[in-house]
């Protein structure tokens, strides 16, 4: 299992970036938002969904995170250097913590869910999820509780209920004004 950290510190594409992490709790939303804004870096990310290529950080991209309390996944919202959603990834996760730092981190279950701005809808790595069983480094019980929130949350998204979609827009909009630039590293 890979924990990984929001803040993304040790990236070695990315060459100069802002950070920073917020605590809500609102009746919408409780827990951590983080806005991670590339700046500079080494080349662009590409990921290619049915034949189709999505740039997924370049300058100027911002990658915001939800980490809602209590849950078993993370939202990061991918927005272009024009302020557009490119895709919604949804990180299907054990548990979720803060190192003394105050950065959050998740301890990835492998699956992941993509949606893009059309409505598509990718469940992903599945082959990753039964690989890391199979290596031990999952247990039954930790990958049938990952398939579980994966389908509750599909179910969510196709029902319309999802929503992440909206307040991530929102969240975007009226945490960033408040927060006016965010501090560089």
């Amino acid at each position: 299992m890979k924990r990984k950290f929001s803040d993304r510190a040790n990236w070695r594409r990315i060459l100069r970036r802002s950070y920073t992490c917020l605590t809500l709790d609102g009746e919408d939303f409780r827990g951590l938002v983080t806005f991670y804004r590339i700046h500079e870096l080494r080349e662009p990310l590409w990921k290619e969904y049915n034949g189709r290529r999505l740039c997924l950080a370049d300058r100027g991209y911002l990658w915001m995170q939800h980490f809602p309390r209590g849950e078993h996944f993370v939202v990061t919202t991918m927005f272009d250097d024009k302020g557009k959603v490119v895709q919604w990834y949804i990180d299907i996760c054990k548990t979720q913590g803060l190192t003394d730092q105050q950065v959050p981190w998740f301890d990835d279950l492998y699956l992941d869910i993509v949606v893009l701005p059309s409505g598509e809808v990718f469940l992903m790595d599945e082959d990753e999820l039964e690989d890391a069983i199979r290596d031990g480094d999952v247990t039954r019980k930790e990958a049938a509780m990952a398939r579980k929130t994966a389908g509750r949350l599909l179910a969510s998204i196709k029902n319309g209920r999802f929503r992440y979609f909206t307040l991530s827009l929102r969240h975007r909009k009226t945490l960033a004004e408040r927060l006016g630039e965010v501090s560089e590293s």
